[in-house]
């Protein structure tokens, strides 16, 4: 008598979850649908990474830091959208870029400016192997954004974590 009950109601219960985990699938597809694939966070990444240029040359080793942190950081939505892209990305700030964000930490221009110029030659050899040849980077004259004071001093540790 007491599973002739539970049977309708485990039933039930089998139907709902159904209907829910398709519900929140699609809502899922719907929200990864929006997400920015791969140019738009590049586009981010190109503006943080010319900045990032002119705070280290200026000595402000700390608006560099952040560059670099917030320009890895604008890539995860590629994570879900792009992941093979993404593994890329990974590779390459893991890599290749840490060579750039350890002479930010050590504030050497020098080391710098050489590390960040052989990252802009990995940046153009990626684009031309990925298909996107017609993609090369320069070092600008000036940043991607002036309405920031690239001169105040500081160092990589001033980033709040």
């Amino acid at each position: 008598m007491f599973t002739k009950r539970i049977r309708p109601i485990l039933i039930a219960a089998v139907v709902v979850l159904g209907l829910a985990t398709t519900l929140f699938a699609a809502d899922l597809n719907d929200v990864i649908s929006v997400l920015p694939k791969f140019a738009i966070p590049m586009r981010e990444v190109g503006d943080r990474y010319q900045n990032m240029y002119f705070a280290a040359k200026d000595g402000n080793w700390g608006l560099a830091f952040y560059m670099s942190k917030y320009m890895n950081g604008a890539m995860n939505p590629a994570r879900i959208t792009k992941p093979d892209e993404y593994a890329m990305w990974k590779s390459f700030y893991e890599d290749s870029f840490a060579s750039v964000n350890k002479a930010i930490m050590a504030k050497d221009f020098a080391a710098f400016d050489k590390a960040y110029m052989s990252a802009m030659k990995t940046c153009n050899e990626c684009h031309a192997a990925m298909g996107y040849g017609f993609i090369k980077v320069v070092k600008q004259k000036s940043p991607a954004d002036v309405g920031i004071d690239y001169k105040v001093p500081s160092k990589a540790e001033d980033v709040p974590k």
